[in-house]
Order: C-alpha cells, then structure tokens, then sequence
C-alpha cells in the first residue's frame, strides 16, 4: 500500500520552504488580533480564511498572512518563512495584556498543490475546499484554497517529520509554483522588505486582505487616509523581461532617463532565458507608457487578473457558502 509521502509525491505536490506558519492560542486570541490586523477576525470562522496584514503605527507592512481559525480559541498564520521570528517578537510585546500564546510551528510542512490537489488532501482524510479564501482542517493537515487560479496549500502537522525526509525540495516545481504566485498577483512580502510597503501597494485591497469596516488596528489611521484620500501612489505591477538570472529582491527598475521608478518584490523563471516579476512601481510611470528597464534589460508590462479596486473580506465571506 502506498505511503502518504509516495501519494504526496505522485500527486505533484510541491514543499514550499518559504512559507510558516503562527499560531495564536487562548481565551483572548480572537480579541488579541483584531487589535494587531486589518482582517475582521471574526470572519475566520473555521471555513473563511481572509487574508490579512500587520503593520508598524506608519501603515507600513510588518508582514502579511492569511489567518484561519483552526478551532475554539486557536488561530494560525501562514506568511513568510523570514518574518515569522520576527512577527512572533513584534506581537510579544502586546501578548503580554492578553491570555494568549504565540508559537511558531517550525516542524510543520506546508505543500503546494494544483491538478491533483484532491488526491492529496485525501491523502489525510480532509474534503477539498472548492473557493477561494476558504479550507477544511483536521487533526492532521490543513487544505487551504487559494486566491485566484485552482491552487491549494496543504499545511500537515502529524507526523510531519514521517513525509519531510521524503519530500525533497524540487527546484523546477518550486519555481513553477512562484511563478503561478506571481501570474496570481500574490506577493509574500518578506524581510528585506519590511516596513517599506502600504499594504496598498501590494493591492492587498484589491485582494481583500483590508477591513475598512473593523474598528483601530496598529497602523489602521494611515492605511484608511491612504485609501479613502487616493494616496496610494505605487502599486504591485507584473512584467516579463528577457534575462538569464533572476533579480534580487529589492532590485531597481528604473525609466529611460535611468530615473528609479520601482523595486522587484519576486521573481522566477518562465521559459529559456525569460523571466516574470511582480515589482511596487510608480503608478504615474506605469501609466505613461514609457519604457523600463531592470539592469539593463527592457520589461514589458502584463495584466493582472484582478481589478485593483476594493475588495471588502465581509463582502467576499458573505459570498461563500460552506
């Protein structure tokens, strides 16, 4: 009979290193992160996992996550493998009022999963959720659906450590699965990038990772002025280039007169010596049309395959059905 590693296996799932996850126990949890996150806590509700964010009082983004209530008083955060020492150091410091505990799940294995998603989640007796923004949990894993394309994360906390030895990092797929992120329009912020970003200029509204409607959170005062003044002047573009490495986070892109007009937020391979980015660009350069270039290498802007208007997450749960 086959193991669940050789099913995981067969079934394309991908480990994917770069992502962790937090969890947030206790009476108090749910009051805990409605105070720290721009996700409407509540409507984690064990199905409806809204994606959220934490920012410094400067609206600045800290990291940002998809939170799902996994039982009574128990949360977890998936976000960046970089931030999650340094989100759980950020959010110690206000734990301390709450009756809650905050601990990082360094042995948890977190797998991609696209066409044989439902063989694998199988795998550990879990139903496939079909929507976006939505999952099904157990005592051994998670199936966490995906905003946009049919992707699922598969999040298996026992017995972990039985699959890890057989799950072997495949760089190819690895990268097919950034550059899926990237075509989604999702960005992982991670921690070269901490506090530089409004969440706006991820389009973490457009992705409804914002409640406009919830009360103060850490930052909240910056984030609705930007939104509701249109101040939001650089946003989250996706553009190709012709190129044979890929650029470091970080890395400039800049207009025909070598003028910066944004930074790559990630990267990943699309073909022989063709790469994709998502990069936080100037807004009225995008707009004009004119040329850009990363290191030399002229870049051609593409769609995104969502709006970049307001997404409210209580619009978006109220649409879903269990």
């Amino acid at each position: 009979m086959a193991t669940v590693s050789s099913l995981l296996k067969m079934n394309g799932c991908v480990r994917l290193p770069q992502l962790a996850a937090l969890d947030i126990k206790g009476a108090d949890a749910e009051k805990f992160l409605q105070g720290q996150t721009s996700a409407q806590v509540s409507l984690a509700n064990g199905f409806f996992a809204p994606l959220t964010c934490f920012c410094t009082p400067k609206g600045r983004m800290l990291a940002n996550a998809q939170l799902l209530k996994v039982s009574n008083e128990h949360y977890r955060l998936l976000l960046s493998t970089s931030l999650i020492d340094m989100l759980a150091t950020h959010l110690a410091k206000f734990a301390a009022f709450y009756r809650v505990e905050l601990q990082a799940q360094s042995s948890m294995i977190i797998l991609g999963a696209s066409e044989s998603a439902n063989e694998a989640a199988q795998a550990f007796g879990l139903p496939l959720p079909e929507q976006p923004y939505t999952h099904h949990t157990n005592s051994q894993a998670t199936a966490l659906r995906l905003p946009g394309q049919g992707r699922w994360l598969i999040s298996v906390e026992s017995p972990a450590e039985h699959y890890a030895a057989e799950l072997n990092d495949d760089e190819d797929a690895l990268n097919t699965w950034l550059l899926e992120d990237i075509r989604s329009g999702l960005a992982w912020l991670t921690a070269p990038q901490q506090d530089h970003f409004l969440p706006q200029m991820l389009n973490w509204e457009a992705l409804g990772g914002i409640s406009f409607k919830k009360g103060c959170y850490t930052g909240q005062e910056v984030v609705a002025r930007a939104h509701f003044r249109g101040q939001v002047k650089k946003r989250l573009v996706r553009v190709t280039a012709t190129a044979d490495s890929l650029p470091q986070v970080g890395d400039t892109l800049v207009d025909d007169q070598d003028k910066a007009v944004g930074e790559v937020v990630s990267s990943a391979f699309s073909g022989d010596q063709q790469i994709e980015l998502l990069a936080v660009a100037s807004t009225k350069a995008i707009e004009a049309l004119i040329p850009l270039y990363w290191q030399g290498h002229p870049i051609t802007l593409c769609d995104l395959p969502y709006a970049i208007e307001r997404l409210d997450p209580e619009q978006l749960a109220s649409s879903l059905t269990t």
